[in-house]
């Protein structure tokens, strides 16, 4: 029992389970179908991110919308407002759904952003006036922001730990099959009425109502999905233990999602794991405040502002507010939104002339990138997170550098050097390959799976605000950044491409394969630790029969069952 287990789970529990899971990547996603048919309803979420995001970098190079607001778009400083108001936006959504997560459940929270995303999305289409542009693109962008938080979270949390990678990077998949949709329906729209002085205005406002069609799908889908059983046998902020009837409720869940029935060992012990990190949390709350312990309003919200400190004044929590900032801010500056945003303009000082040719070299961006997103979804969770990104980052790096030699020598010239036009598209295209497999999936993986229970809704916050922040801030400088810089813009955003891979390299621990309660034990949480909480750990396990199961079921029983449930799965 000595070395007391991250989030207080047994190590003779743990090794009984790893003995127990299935397989992981593709054929565990085809294992766990309820699963995934879960996942990919609740990825829903990103597909409208996806399509936000790709269809308004269309719609900025359309003629009809271009006169309408026209002065909005003929500034590049008003219009980096206007992609960059739904960053915002969508930065405040993610700072509050850490809270509304644990607050409300993951579901409902979902819930409530696909309202407020429906909110935004009317008010941007039937828009008369830049402000009303702006403001529903940052009604919409908080509830982009709290999808983009939420949906991985509840993902990460019905998933077991062998598939969670590959279900996870259905978020990214989502969004990526989102963009490509969009860019080919602006392609198609931009000919209603002609692409000149003619054209009419549903050309723009359709492909932005049509958001509209996967946000009802999700709000009235999500009604049927199943809690987080996480979140069922942890409800946050709660004074008192766990009750017998949410734990019943909790197994249920987990038995459902597993297809194995409540008394399997794998769900059992799936189970005590989540209840014995909650406890502890629960019970090293009332020790360090017991002041905020009495249920109020006022204690709540006390205990949620310590919660947050606690990410600052803790090492291993600093750690892992690092390591999910830092990789997102690097996500953002390889300037992969730069591209998404403003393809159709890049694609024309590239040398690709009419608008029409610009939006069509776009439309491959989206191909490309969600196809490349596929290999990540089946290959994540045996390949590991590490060696995926820095390669991503080291290609997209090298497609940047290249992309600005190309555009330093040519910048003047692209129509008698159509060679070196189409290489540097290309490179654009080989730039979105790059990041559809790795650093799209990877870092949102990531940020879904570092944190211990008690703090997960907020750390995710913060990580993913990073995100957000970042994003908005790329919005914003992009369109500057090529108008007075040039080639330059292409420069700074391969270097950061590189840091970013060098970062991954030198400071980011391995993830594949742990469990959502045993990643403390690669942050370094053990050192952390007082020998009381070690004890308490232990004591918990002890007292809620885990660590007895997992010594009832160790050594020689646990290469029995396994083979005796590969051997059921094999029939099934």
């Amino acid at each position: 029992m000595g070395g007391g287990h991250a989030g207080g789970a047994s190590p003779y529990a743990a090794k009984h389970r790893q003995a127990l899971q299935g397989q992981s990547g593709w054929a565990g996603l085809v294992h766990n179908r309820k699963i995934f048919a879960n996942a990919v309803f609740a990825s829903l979420g990103g597909l409208l991110y996806g399509y936000n995001q790709g269809v308004f970098s269309g719609v900025l190079s359309m003629y009809s919308f271009d006169h309408r607001m026209s002065s909005a778009v003929s500034n590049p400083g008003t219009k980096g407002w206007l992609v960059s108001i739904l960053e915002l936006g969508a930065w405040v959504g993610v700072l509050s759904t850490g809270y509304l997560a644990d607050k409300l459940s993951r579901k409902y929270t979902i819930m409530l952003a696909v309202g407020v995303f429906c909110v935004g999305v009317v008010v941007q289409t039937a828009a008369f006036q830049p402000s009303s542009i702006y403001g529903g693109r940052f009604i919409t962008g908080l509830g982009v922001g709290s999808l983009s938080m939420a949906v991985p979270l509840y993902n990460a949390e019905l998933s077991p730990p062998e598939v969670r990678g590959s279900l996870v990077a259905l978020q990214q998949l989502a969004i990526t099959f989102g963009i490509l949709i969009s860019f080919w329906i602006d392609y198609g729209t931009n000919y209603i009425g002609g692409t000149g002085s003619g054209q009419s205005e549903i050309a723009w406002r359709v492909p932005l109502a049509m958001q509209l069609v996967p946000a009802i799908i999700l709000g009235i889908g999500i009604i049927f999905m199943p809690f987080s059983p996480r979140h069922v046998s942890t409800p946050a902020y709660d004074t008192w233990l766990v009750n017998q009837g949410r734990d019943e409720e909790a197994v249920a869940v987990l038995g459902r999602a597993r297809r194995l029935p409540p008394d399997s060992d794998l769900v059992q012990i799936e189970f005590l794991e989540i209840k014995a990190q909650y406890l502890f949390e629960k019970e090293l709350n009332a020790l360090k405040f017991p002041q905020f312990q009495d249920g109020s309003f006022s204690s709540n919200f006390k205990l949620g502002v310590y919660a947050y400190m606690s990410l600052l004044t803790s090492r291993t929590l600093f750690y892992r507010v690092a390591v999910g900032s830092m990789t997102m801010f690097f996500q953002q500056w390889t300037g992969v939104n730069a591209i998404l945003y403003y393809a159709p303009s890049i694609f024309s000082d590239l040398g690709m002339t009419g608008n029409t040719t610009s939006l069509l070299a776009t439309g491959v961006v989206g191909i490309v990138m969600f196809l490349a997103t596929i290999p990540a979804v089946i290959w994540i969770d045996k390949v590991g997170r590490k060696p995926v990104l820095i390669s991503g980052a080291f290609i997209m790096a090298a497609c940047h550098l290249i992309v600005a030699v190309l555009t330093a020598l040519y910048h003047n010239s692209w129509s008698s050097h159509p060679t070196a036009g189409w290489v540097a598209c290309v490179c654009v295209w080989v730039f979105s390959v790059a990041f559809g497999y790795s650093w799209g999936p990877c870092s949102w993986i990531l940020v879904a799976e570092i944190w211990p229970l008690s703090i997960r809704g907020k750390g995710i916050s913060i990580a993913s605000s990073a995100n957000w922040m970042n994003n908005f801030i790329v919005g914003q400088v992009t369109p500057s950044m090529l108008t007075h810089i040039g080639f330059g813009t292409f420069v700074f955003f391969g270097a950061f491409a590189f840091l970013g891979g060098f970062f991954i390299m030198f400071f980011v621990p391995e993830t594949k394969g742990l469990t959502l309660e045993e990643m403390d034990d690669v942050f370094g949480d053990s050192e952390g630790l007082a020998v009381a909480d070690q004890q308490r750990q232990n004591a918990i396990a002890d007292r809620i029969g885990l660590t007895a199961f997992g010594q009832r079921k160790g050594g020689s029983d646990i290469e029995k069952s396994s083979h005796e449930l590969y051997d059921d799965e094999g029939k099934a």
